[in-house]
């Protein structure tokens, strides 16, 4: 057989568990094409089909999945074993009492999931079934998306979206590439440039194409839209391929007619929609008090049990208690141990109180966040018209987070700044070239200098989009008037190159390998590209090799930052440069240096065989890549350096200036080198110029250890000389602070001498930051003792980390793409509307939730206590106090409506005095309004009431005739007269504790009262047939025929709620807070 029996149990193992499960690397036949008799034995690998799925149920599973998910929340799942309870023995109330509250909100939530799924579910259906072209047998077939297989040849035209990702074979451009915008996966609007494989290009028709026999051979799928490894084998010639040869799912087609791809990954596995992963979920600070109340307030409930269940067993100590002559037990009941009785008891007790624990507040919470957050969506205040977006929310739960933020972690650029760079100026050797300014010319140009332009109009990854006139003709940049125009993914390439434009060379086009620059005499000159060594956030710098016309001069161009370069570099006249540079980064300019390294032909093979070796590893390729770079772009010859502009985004001033008056440290975080983070700061005034700068950088602890300079500056910021620091702190020296053992026995804790520090700091620079320092940073902050709420706002792929770090991540619609924005729980415009987000709609969100969750416990704590009060009145026996109507319709409809309308609306002051006076916000910092205090005083209050309303109602007409007839009222009508009590009383409660009055709020709040007034009226006035029982019936007429139950009923809401009114008062007049002052003048 020619196969040793490993060969054959690997393959069979393979067969049997999956591929995936055994082998990094797919193999994929262009075309379905196998390979010919007589090779390696081949098992044809199994892949999903190209269908979408974003839904989460299907109809089969949404019932069981649906359910199982909403009783893993403790509340539920506690009112399912109390209604489960209530079935299995015999209690004092109905299992409708339990069961009805519990179907409502199992029902509601279901229905809102079931909805959302549905929408998903539809999306999915829409994108599954479009249709797409495939070459099939020499011809162009049309079939559904979902049915396109891995190894497919897909033909897309012009401004068609790519159904999967696709290696890209041909295209009808003669060189090979392709134009794509990649809007709907990261937010680039730039078109991108992607290449065919080098032996493919030349297939430009459908049986061309379908004769390409090949394999390629692809990493297993992975998310990252940036990293693809593969190669493919041609006519027995590997040919690497990479990022530049694969099309994402997703991305959409330009300026270019037509392309034949292959597909690679399909489905599921499109990195597209391996991106679909949820993030992490995040808590408020408001539901883990919500969740430590539920603790209490189940604590109380068992004490309550317990402490019934014991009295009743004492009550009926005496034998004449125990066994009344008309409640004789049976002689089952006599012979059942009295532990197992005891334990009936305490369930009966248990689910006649079990109402304090509020299941209706969760479905509540519920639906103010999510019809809460249409209020960020809807404000016109916050919509962009420039960009034509609005504010978005990705995660309604936090919201009332929003209100309780301590630390700000922002980006620099495209945050703080506008990303929106404008060429200033270029020094090459020391000599400034300023566009518009000939003057600063030195006489004729240098080698260098010539050199230095040639580099910048070479070393870029711009592309040249040409506009077509009115008779239809495409003009270039070099044929009259200029109708073209830059396009990159980087704006610094387009400011670089439009800089070289105004001072005279200017990038024309790529052309079949060709890069074309018009020079000052208007010559053309022309360039062959051979390498482009990209640019990445590690290496900090881009380089290209490229071949003169004119000769067989060999060049590598690279720019990248100063601290990149100067390593490398071996000549030139580094001292000038880099003085220039330092001087223009103070001035909060972006600078790059620039260099190159003259290449022999020998040399260019070397660096040939290097990339290639690198290119086609499928195992660590970025790794060998990297190192590969390393050894090509060294031996630098220094040319100069640029400068660019990039703006402060408008009001981001006076945002981070609201935010230091509202009591929030604001924490730069950038890649940038200091001086130019340190300008930005100054400009954007989260540094003043009364403001005392701590360095801890490498500078400084290459001068003093890093243990000296951490006491030094923990004494100085302890010392009180000033009231206002700064820390200015790189990555570098972040490294060593975070390391977990330091070498030095004495050094102690190094990160909490840095956190000490930091907080006598108001504002603190963190520069020439990773992406994941950032993180760091975020989770040292929230780690610390104090544990701050924190908040993180960034534009681009390197904030990510960040941002789902922090415990609220703001993404910025910017030019940086949109990981950020995708990431993120809200997405804003721009950096201005996070003042407006925190000040306003955080602290109306905050206020809101904080009365809602209070007064649903204080509510039920009115509703529950008279309960336990009236156990002392009926011998333990768990009659219940309420009708059973009322027990079930209490929290769901007499009472729920107003406070939700209330948390959705109220606003306690009015808005324009939050954004002009920031220092309000500092009212509810620190979770100030759900602290134990508040919680404790509620609750208090709750009690007050109940005591008020049921021995009220007890003293008020205990022995006396209520009648004009001399009628006495029975235990129903004492239960309803305290019941009525009880809903007038929390109603009015929460009016008195309204701010903001609507016809809204009129229409909700005194139609609860009218619908509690004609329901009961209904109730007791009709005899209905499906009940068993009519012990309400008449009993609401008759307490509203008596004078004294009028007299009573209006007497005890006042002294209920007199109490609170006079402590409001009081603590307003003699400890007001910074939030009422200005509405007592208002």
């Amino acid at each position: 057989m020619g196969m040793d029996f490993s060969t054959l149990r690997t393959l069979i193992s393979r067969y049997c568990v999956g591929e995936e499960n055994w082998v990094d690397s797919r193999t994929i036949y262009i075309g379905h094409k196998e390979p010919p008799p007589g090779t390696e034995a081949f098992i044809q690998q199994r892949f999903p089909d190209n269908r979408i799925v974003s839904s989460k149920y299907t109809f089969w599973n949404f019932i069981p999945k649906n359910m199982f998910e909403q009783f893993r929340r403790v509340a539920n799942f506690y009112f399912l074993i109390i209604f489960l309870v209530q079935l299995i023995i015999d209690t004092p109330t109905s299992p409708i009492t339990s069961g009805l509250p519990l179907f409502f909100v199992i029902t509601v939530t279901a229905i809102k999931q079931g909805y959302e799924d549905w929408l998903r579910h539809k999306a999915d259906n829409a994108v599954n079934k479009c249709p797409v072209h495939v070459v099939q047998h020499g011809k162009v077939l049309r079939k559904q998306s979902r049915k396109l297989r891995v190894g497919d040849v897909v033909l897309v035209k012009e401004d068609e979206s790519f159904p999967c990702d696709l290696i890209l074979l041909s295209s009808s451009r003669d060189d090979g590439t392709c134009y794509v915008t990649t809007a709907s996966l990261d937010g680039e609007s730039s078109h991108k440039t992607y290449y065919a494989v080098q032996d493919t290009k030349a297939y430009n028709t459908e049986k061309e194409v379908d004769s390409i026999h090949a394999t390629i051979e692809c990493e297993q799928p992975q998310p990252d839209l940036y990293k693809s490894v593969q190669h493919t084998d041609l006519n027995k010639a590997f040919l690497p391929l990479g990022s530049e040869n694969l099309l994402l799912r997703g991305a959409t087609l330009k300026n270019t007619e037509y392309i034949f791809a292959v597909a690679i990954y399909t489905g599921m596995e499109t990195k597209m929609a391996l991106n679909y992963q949820s993030k992490s979920q995040k808590r408020s600070a408001v539901e883990k008090s919500m969740n430590a109340y539920l603790v209490v307030y189940l604590c109380i409930l068992i004490s309550k049990a317990v402490i019934n269940t014991v009295l009743k067993y004492a009550w009926q100590a005496d034998p004449n208690r125990d066994e009344p002559w008309y409640n004789e037990r049976t002689e089952v009941e006599r012979q059942r141990h009295v532990l197992i009785r005891a334990f009936t008891d305490f369930l009966a007790f248990m689910v006649l109180f079990n109402y304090i624990i509020p299941v209706s507040m969760y479905v509540t919470v519920e639906m103010q966040k999510f019809l809460g957050s249409y209020f960020i969506m809807w404000d016109d205040e916050m919509f962009d018209e420039e960009l034509g977006e609005r504010a978005v929310v990705n995660t309604s739960d936090l919201n009332e987070e929003l209100g309780q933020v301590e630390y700000v972690f922002t980006d620099k650029t495209g945050t703080l700044t506008e990303n929106n760079m404008e060429f200033i100026e270029c020094c090459v050797d020391g000599h400034v070239y300023v566009p518009g300014r000939e003057a600063e010319t030195r006489g004729p140009a240098t080698e260098h200098e010539e050199l230095f332009f040639r580099a910048l109009c070479l070393c870029h990854t711009v592309q040249v989009k040409e506009e077509e006139t009115v008779d239809g003709i495409k003009h270039g940049i070099h044929q009259g008037k200029s109708t073209s125009f830059y396009i990159s993914s980087s704006p610094d390439e387009v400011a670089l190159v439009e800089g070289m434009k105004r001072l005279g060379f200017t990038y024309l086009r790529l052309k079949d390998g060709q890069m074309e620059i018009l020079n000052r005499e208007d010559e053309i000159e022309r360039f062959e590209l051979l390498e482009v060594l990209t640019f990445d956030s590690v290496r900090r710098r881009m380089s290209v090799i490229v071949r003169a016309n004119t000769g067989k001069i060999l060049y590598l161009f690279c720019k990248g930052a100063d601290s990149s370069i100067f390593p490398r570099v071996i000549s030139g006249k580094v001292d000038q440069v880099r003085a220039r540079v330092e001087h223009n980064a103070v001035e909060g300019l972006r600078t790059l240096c620039v260099a190159y390294r003259p290449l022999s032909p020998e040399q260019y093979q070397e660096v040939c065989h290097l990339l290639s070796s690198a290119k086609l590893a499928l195992q660590d390729r970025d790794k060998r890549l990297a190192e590969a770079y390393d050894l090509i772009e060294k031996d630098l010859i220094l040319l100069g350096a640029t400068a660019v502009e990039d703006r402060l985004q408008e009001k981001a001033a006076d945002t981070i200036e609201s935010l230091h008056k509202a009591g929030m440290k604001v924490w730069v975080l950038t890649g940038d080198k200091m001086e130019t983070a340190a300008a930005t700061c100054y400009a954007s005034k989260l540094f003043r110029r009364n403001t005392q700068i701590l360095e801890l950088t490498t500078k400084r602890t290459e001068e003093q250890s890093l243990h000296d300079v951490l006491y030094v500056l923990c004494l100085f910021s302890l010392s009180g000389d000033c009231t206002d620091y700064g820390l200015i702190i790189d990555g570098a020296t972040l490294s060593a602070v975070m390391r977990p053992g330091q070498e030095d026995s004495n050094s102690g804790n190094y990160k909490e001498i840095f956190l000490e520090i930091c907080r006598n700091c108001s504002a603190v620079l963190c520069c020439r930051m990773a992406p994941l320092q950032k993180a760091q940073i975020v989770k040292l902050i929230k780690a610390s003792k104090e544990h701050p709420i924190t908040l993180a706002i960034g534009d681009g792929a390197n904030d990510v980390s960040m941002i789902l770090e922090a415990h609220v991540g703001i993404g910025i619609m910017g030019k940086e793409g949109r990981q950020a924005v995708r990431n993120s729980d809200y997405a804003i415009p721009k950096f201005k509307h996070l003042k407006k987000m925190l000040l306003v709609h955080g602290h109306y969100y905050y206020i809101r939730i904080s009365e809602l969750v209070q007064y649903f416990f204080y509510k039920n704590v009115c509703f529950i206590f008279p309960q336990f009060l009236y156990q002392f009145f009926c011998g333990f026996s768990q009659q219940p106090l309420y009708d059973t109507a009322y027990l079930t319709l209490y929290n769901i409809s007499f009472t729920s409506l107003p406070i939700l309308l209330y948390s959705l609306i109220e606003q306690h002051i009015n808005m324009d005095i939050l954004k002009k006076d920031p220092s309000l916000y500092r009212d509810i910092a620190k979770n100030s309004l759900l602290r134990w205090p508040s919680f404790i005083y509620w609750t208090v209050l709750g009690v007050y009431d109940a005591i008020v309303m049921f021995f009220g109602a007890y003293f008020l007409f205990d022995n006396t005739t209520f009648t004009s007839n001399g009628q006495m009222f029975g235990n129903w009508t004492f239960g309803t007269l305290v019941f009525t009590v009880l809903v007038f009383t929390v109603t009015f409660k929460l009016a008195l504790d309204t701010h903001y009055w609507t016809w809204i709020n009129h229409f909700v709040i005194w139609g609860s009262l009218i619908f509690f007034v004609v329901f009961s009226l209904l109730w007791g006035g009709i005899i209905w047939p499906f009940l068993n029982y009519q012990r309400m019936y008449y009993v609401f007429m008759q307490m509203l025929s008596s004078g004294p139950a009028w007299l009573s009923i209006i007497l005890l809401i006042t002294a209920s709620l007199l109490p609170d009114v006079v402590k409001k008062v009081i603590w307003r007049a003699l400890w007001p807070t910074t939030t009422e002052l200005p509405s007592a003048y208002c």
